[in-house]
């Protein structure tokens, strides 16, 4: 039983002959076979897998002129998949090291090449399924070495190729990538993969957009496969859904390196869109080499001198750095503030110091070593090459630690963390399978561990451990590691080193998809920025006070702002709609932030209050003076001939509506409201009715002179009582039915003012109310009209003159009154009907008796009876 890896090629594109000094640079072979043990350590048991790596082998070619610099091929192994090959070999040493796993069992491994191509895939893969050295598909001489599983990647789509013929024959196998959709059951049951589920990374990256409020971006992608069309069809809409729109999603084209001029000539339409478009933030989504393209397109920006701004990258978990020697004369200033995912991983203890000391002199066995050791320092090492005149030679006292990271990284990556958890993952899944078989029957011989290996799944499904880095692995239903992503913030220096730097996580919980955890005040942005956190938008945000209103023909992203209408706010950036205060709130001059409204009513220490107090107090006083004056003066001609008990009545109720005012000022309350109107009504009342009582008199008394008139009959106090008493009594049931059945009440006003709450008495029945004033309004000018008919019949001393006057007043006051009142709002309408009380009462008082009082005080000569028959006369 055996386990084997696969690596695969890759055409890498070289800078001009002038600067490259490797020195295969005109190396010249024949089509590699694709089975390559480069590395090959045989035991009882042998872990493979299908790692797709690098060798480049093939020949020079040379373009035509074309801006781009001349392109050629290079004999070169991509260097980070070599780590990857290391964090296997490291894995099986521990393991092998410690014999609690697997007893008496020790694990070993192949290691086969693929190229990154789907032909030499199938043919590697029949190759394990053959005897070695002799390609006889289905046919095992060798019982030494017998396949239990497959560890694949970092390229899912190669990896599926592979499943297509071992999952027939029940290899268990691991993929240390992102799950792609398949739709073969038979295949998925032996599928695991070191990655969690995909969906957490994407919906961890939708996070991360809105997090930063990154709603306006770029899209690049590599190649065209089962993850990548996921991405296109299905995650990208659920992003636009979620408030994020797309300027560009262009392909970046998955050829070859070896047609590097064909990537050259497709990037500089790309990134020239890049460098004119708004975003700042750019999503790359590809394979594990898919960064070697990304760098080729921003080099052509560099040689072009195309304007060049820097962007945040957002790199998908499957996207890891990768680089060729031939890139350690680029500048990597691309990656300084990038943010990448990646698994969630630690440092093993002893790994880096493992890698540190590789040494071609000192590990012959491994055959990768020799090459990418020559590669690495420039040298030769003796009897690899005939030529070695005028080249230098390799001592083996050179050091991987002085290599600059982007050339060579010591340092246990997430995909070498994946590696190296999957060779422990079948160890154990072993050391179940072992222990099941060895309950069951005693002695278990390699035939018929054999014959049972493919009951290897079901204890992959369901292994769980903790590795050296106290990390627990396991697997979910589908296969997949239960485990979430690093969120990884890149930081670059000139000596071509570069940290990444944990930032954040994105932890897996199948309930919810709020999945993000970062410190933000740890990233590290593009210095194009200034370590200010860079915005992403179409067009500015709508500040408060605004609202986003769409543009013709653009995506929703893309908006203006228009201000919100009269009392509505908004209280944050780009919102939809604006909302209006709450009723006890109003919004400030800004229209972002909702104020306390006052409480406000006409109160006595405001002007307006104290001012109609005070006209109201002195109006009350004058009446009182006129009251004394026709006291002291009862028996005179002038106060009887103008009835005195009508003048008194008219005097008393002009005194009670001078005081009514009182109950229009300060806050309302239950008694106030349920009382003033009440009072007004009732004591105005009986005065116009006192008004029409005295005009009714004046012409009964002067029909009454007329020779056989039968008027005498009418004339006394009991019409005049009659009169006052019936209007009074009506004005009263009216007042009285209104307070039974819909009385005034205290209430507030939150409309009429934005930024005042009136404390108001509402009038409860709008009806009886204006009912109140029409009858009120029907005495008056049925007065006046009386008045007016007879202001040029003989009475003593003027009196239907001064009455008819008095009711032009006090009509003109209430008719100005209604429209008055119904266009002002809050304490003003008030303030309109105390002004209309008071004006209307004084001019009763100013008209009917003002004249009396200035005959009485002024010409008191006029005051006697001979003057009052002369007048009559």
């Amino acid at each position: 039983m055996y386990m084997f890896l696969t690596i695969g090629v890759l055409v890498l594109v070289s800078l001009p002959r002038s600067v490259c000094k490797i020195p295969f640079a005109k190396c010249t072979m024949s089509e590699p076979n694709p089975i390559l043990h480069k590395y090959h350590e045989p035991s009882e048991l042998t872990l493979g897998g299908i790692i797709s790596q690098s060798f480049v082998a093939s020949e020079e070619i040379t373009f035509k002129r074309h801006p781009f610099p001349e392109i050629f091929v290079e004999f070169i192994l991509l260097i980070q998949s070599y780590q990857h090959i290391l964090a296997l070999v490291f894995a099986v040493k521990e393991i092998n090291a410690d014999r609690t796993i697997l007893t008496n069992i020790t694990l070993g491994f192949n290691i086969y090449n693929n190229y990154f191509d789907p032909k030499l895939t199938y043919a590697a893969t029949m190759e394990v399924l053959s005897t070695p050295s002799r390609f006889i598909p289905n046919y095992k001489c060798d019982f030494q070495n017998n396949l239990v599983a497959v560890i694949g990647g970092p390229n899912s789509n190669d990896f599926l190729h592979i499943a297509t013929i071992l999952s027939k024959h029940k290899i268990s196998q691991l993929a240390y990538t992102s799950a792609p959709k398949t739709d073969e059951p038979n295949q998925a049951i032996s599928f695991h993969w070191m990655f969690p589920n995909v969906d957490y990374q994407y919906h961890g990256i939708l996070q991360l957009l809105l997090h930063f409020k990154w709603t306006w971006i770029g899209v690049f992608y590599v190649g065209i496969g089962s993850q990548t069309e996921t991405f296109l069809w299905k995650i990208l809409p659920l992003f636009s859904q979620h408030g994020v729109c797309f300027d560009f999603i262009k392909e970046l084209t998955d050829k070859g390196l070896s047609e590097a001029q064909a990537v050259a000539v497709s990037a500089l339409p790309n990134i020239s869109l890049a460098w004119k478009s708004k975003v700042n933030t750019i999503i790359f989504h590809g394979e594990y080499q898919g960064i070697i393209y990304l760098w080729i397109l921003l080099e052509v920006s560099v040689f072009h001198s195309l304007s060049e701004k820097a962007k945040v990258w957002i790199m998908t978990a499957d996207v890891d750095f990768t680089s060729v020697l031939f890139q350690r004369y680029w500048s990597m200033d691309f990656l300084h503030g990038s943010i990448s995912l990646a698994v969630q991983s630690k440092e093993v203890s002893g790994f880096q110091r493992f890698v540190q000391m590789r040494n071609p002199f000192l590990n012959k066995e491994d055959g990768f070593l020799k090459e990418i050791w020559q590669q690495l320092f420039n040298c030769l090492i003796p009897n690899f090459s005939t030529e070695l005149d005028d080249q230098n030679i390799c001592t083996g006292e050179e050091r991987l630690e002085t290599l600059p990271m982007t050339v060579f990284e010591a340092r246990m990556t997430a995909h070498n963390y994946c590696v190296y958890n999957a060779v422990y993952a079948v160890a154990y899944a072993l050391h179940a399978l072992y222990s099941s078989m060895d309950q069951q029957r005693s002695g278990v011989t390699w035939k018929l561990l054999k014959q049972q290996s493919w009951k290897l799944h079901h204890f992959l499904r369901g292994v769980s451990f903790n590795n050296s880095a106290g990390d627990k692995i396991s697997f979910d239903d589908n296969g997949e590691f239960r485990g979430g992503f690093d969120i990884i913030n890149w930081v670059t220096f000139p000596n071509q080193s570069f940290l990444r730097v944990k930032v954040g996580t994105i932890d897996p919980n199948p309930l919810s998809y709020h999945l993000l955890t970062i410190r933000e005040d740890d990233l590290i942005w593009p210095n194009w920025f200034n370590q200010a956190s860079p915005l992403s938008l179409c067009n500015d945000n709508c500040p408060s006070g605004y609202r986003k209103t769409s543009r013709e023909g653009k995506p929703f992203c893309c908006y203006d702002c228009i201000p919100c209408p009269q009392r509505e706010i908004t209280n944050q950036t780009d919102m939809d709609q604006c909302f209006q205060c709450p009723e006890d709130q109003y919004p400030n001059n800004k229209q972002n932030l909702c104020h306390l409204k006052y409480i406000t009513y006409l109160s006595y220490e405001e002007t307006l209050g104290s001012s109609m107090m005070t006209m109201a107090i002195i109006l009350f006083l004058a009446t009182i003076s006129v009251l004394g004056v026709f006291l002291k003066y009862h028996n005179t001609p002038l106060i009887k001939a103008n009835n005195r008990s009508l003048s008194y009545t008219l005097l008393i109720s002009l005194l009670l509506s001078f005081l009514c005012p009182l109950l229009f000022i300060g806050r309302p309350m239950i008694v106030t409201c349920l009382l003033r109107q009440a009072a007004f009504g009732i004591i105005f009342s009986v005065a116009v009715s006192c008004i029409l009582a005295k005009t009714i008199t004046v012409v009964l008394a002067f029909m009454a002179t007329k020779p056989g008139s039968k008027m005498k009959t009418w004339l006394g106090k009991r019409l005049a009582l009659s009169i006052v008493l019936s209007c009074s009594f009506i004005q009263t049931l009216l007042c009285t039915v209104w307070l039974a059945i819909s009385p005034p009440f205290p209430d507030f006003d939150m409309h009429s003012f934005i930024s005042e709450i009136v404390v108001e008495c509402n009038e409860g029945s709008v009806v009886m109310f204006y009912s109140v004033l029409s009858f009120m309004g029907l005495l008056a000018m049925v007065s006046f009209i009386a008045a007016f008919l007879a202001r040029k019949l003989p009475d003593a001393f003027q009196e239907t003159k001064s009455i008819t006057f008095s009711m032009l007043v006090f009509c003109s006051v209430w008719m100005s009154f209604v429209p008055a009142y119904v266009s002002t709002k809050g304490k003003y309408t008030v303030a309109v009907q105390i002004f209309s009380l008071l004006a209307s009462s004084a001019g009763l008082l100013a008209c009917v008796f003002f004249p009396k009082c200035y005959i009485i005080i002024v010409r008191p000569d006029l005051n006697k009876k001979q003057h009052l028959i002369k007048r009559i006369i």
